[in-house]
């Protein structure tokens, strides 16, 4: 049974990849910046296909044939699209690219926290599991009013301990008066 469900799996893998649609293993919705760690890889191309490929500071990396490629704010799937498009035609005839993220960029936490600083990022991340890692309240933190600026908005905005965190997030928590 267990065999049958491995070939059925592979199977469906192998439909995929001929079916020129292209899969991204992660969040569909998260959008690529500055320190995210991807592997880009290329069906029966392994000199096309990279390991893995840490973002520069403007978000773009280097990629054979093509150049320069800038994956600031793609998801993975765009980023396949952009790589299988670059490489159709010219270089090969019908590529199968995939793009995974193996690391997202760091979050911040400042302000009233213990060990305020820079932390990676897991999926799932509340804002309460956060400030945990950040070592908890000092005496002095409200633990009522945090403030999280996102994508690089420099408005920050409200935020609660069930809030979701995502990559590059900056968490302030502030003084309580009290």
């Amino acid at each position: 049974m267990k065999t049958r469900c491995l070939q059925g799996l592979w199977l469906l893998a192998c439909l995929l990849m001929l079916s020129g649609k292209s899969w991204a293993a992660g969040d569909d919705h998260y959008r690529l910046g500055s320190g995210d760690v991807v592997s880009i890889s290329v069906f029966g191309e392994s000199d096309l296909s990279l390991g893995e490929v840490r973002l520069n500071d403007a978000g773009k990396f280097s990629y054979p044939f093509l150049g320069e490629i800038d994956a600031a704010g793609k998801t993975a799937t765009q980023l396949e699209l952009l790589l299988t498009g670059g490489l159709q035609g010219d270089y090969l005839v019908e590529p199968r690219v995939s793009v995974r993220i193996l690391e997202y960029r760091d979050f911040f936490v400042n302000g009233e926290v213990k060990s305020p600083g820079g932390y990676p990022f897991k999926p799932g991340l509340t804002l309460r599991k956060a400030i945990a890692l950040a070592g908890g309240f000092t005496e002095r933190a409200s633990k009522s009013k945090f403030s999280l600026i996102r994508d690089g908005n420099r408005v920050s905005q409200e935020a609660a301990l069930d809030t979701l965190i995502m990559p590059g997030d900056i968490i302030t928590i502030e003084q309580s008066f009290f």
